[in-house]
């Protein structure tokens, strides 16, 4: 699916983050957050380096403390992509994170304070011409702190009576609300170089405050569905809520959040991309789930094959565009591998090799691997 509404629905205005632009007609970008301890500078410089690896363009850390504010000049001296400063409750280490270098600085109005407070953050961030991203949560609106904490359950109190629950337009509404207060407060300050985030931790709730924020902004959006869960889970929760979004031409960055090694967060964030046609990554590996006709363990080879393709950043980019069909028996195996650039149709131990529609040789099951592996390389 080739996203061509992007280019004439939801335009937003252009941001600078280091090396990379988000928004206006810019790829998509892929950012992760390091699960590190910011003050630990070797653990969280290694696995900032490995998800460079991995394809991350922009990277956030947690600063937590002045301490951790302290290590962000070490830290973006030793890495080659844009540091952005994740930054809760205290506004005095947002300063100090663009003393020492950050790229981007991230702030939750829902908890960083008055006007005077986010005054000081844009006075720096102005100064050193580096963005800031307004990061919303369902989960610390302001309106949680003013409304009883039963805004999820089937009805509320006001003034006596009991009238029903936020829905989740409701919440969308909130979220988009206190979003564009905090815009104000920004440009009222002449500050414009701004992208925004709303996050739920559901697809409805994130679906909607992001339609209705695009319908009222060109501010660019992070995209995101925030504590989506474990890899599987949390990638299906993800996939569907970021793929409706920039099905729709919404969405700039994106980020996918799950309690997972970082670097699974940014694979599953490209083959989102790559599966809507925005971002091309490795190649499309084509397997089957095989059923009991099958007499070759695919299972087996794909997860080889994946192994030795997405740790080798060389062979991901040789790779980069190619299909690759893996199939395990003669029903489906030929027209599959016919289709794609290469493949194998399984039979009983072996396999017929094909390349470009055209039946080549039959090679046995142990040597598929390498075989895929070899083609890719001579690939020019």
């Amino acid at each position: 699916m080739g996203c061509a509404c992007r280019d004439k629905l939801c335009k937003t205005r252009k941001v600078k983050v280091g090396r990379f632009s988000i928004g206006g007609s810019s790829p998509v970008s892929v950012q992760s957050m390091c699960n590190t301890d910011t003050r630990d500078l070797k653990a969280t410089v290694d696995q900032i380096r490995r998800l460079e690896e991995a394809g991350c363009e922009i990277i956030r850390v947690a600063v937590p403390d002045m301490e951790a504010a302290l290590n962000l000049g070490r830290i973006k001296r030793a890495i080659s992509i844009p540091l952005v400063a994740d930054i809760h409750f205290d506004w005095r280490l947002a300063v100090e994170a663009v003393r020492q270098g950050a790229d981007k600085v991230r702030i939750n109005p829902g908890n960083i304070g008055e006007k005077d407070k986010v005054r000081e953050v844009v006075g720096a961030c102005k100064a050193a011409g580096i963005p800031i991203r307004i990061g919303v949560n369902a989960g610390s609106l302001k309106a949680l702190k003013d409304k009883p904490r039963t805004l999820a359950a089937s009805t509320e109190k006001v003034r006596g009576k009991p009238r029903p629950a936020w829905k989740p337009y409701d919440w969308a509404k909130q979220m988009v609300k206190e979003a564009l207060d905090e815009v104000r407060t920004l440009e009222s300050l002449n500050f414009r170089d701004i992208v925004v985030s709303l996050k739920a931790d559901d697809i409805e709730r994130t679906v909607m405050a992001n339609t209705l924020f695009s319908s009222k902004s060109d501010i660019p959006l992070h995209l995101g569905v925030t504590e989506a869960g474990s890899f599987l889970a949390g990638t299906v929760k993800s996939s569907l809520g970021i793929g409706l979004l920039l099905a729709q031409g919404i969405g700039d960055t994106i980020r996918v959040s799950l309690t997972e090694d970082p670097a699974m967060q940014v694979r599953a964030a490209y083959e989102i991309l790559k599966s809507l046609g925005l971002r091309q990554y490795g190649p499309d590996l084509v397997s089957c789930p095989t059923c009991g006709r099958c007499q070759v363990n695919v299972g087996k080879v794909i997860h080889e094959l994946e192994d030795r393709i997405y740790s080798d950043r060389n062979l991901l980019k040789k790779a980069e565009g190619l299909k690759i069909a893996v199939m395990g028996c003669v029903v489906n195996g030929p027209g599959e591998a016919r289709s794609a650039d290469f493949g194998i149709a399984g039979g009983k131990g072996r396999g017929i090799w094909i390349e470009k529609g055209k039946q080549m040789k039959v090679i046995k099951e142990s040597e598929w691997v390498n075989e895929v592996i070899r083609k890719i390389r001579s690939t020019k």
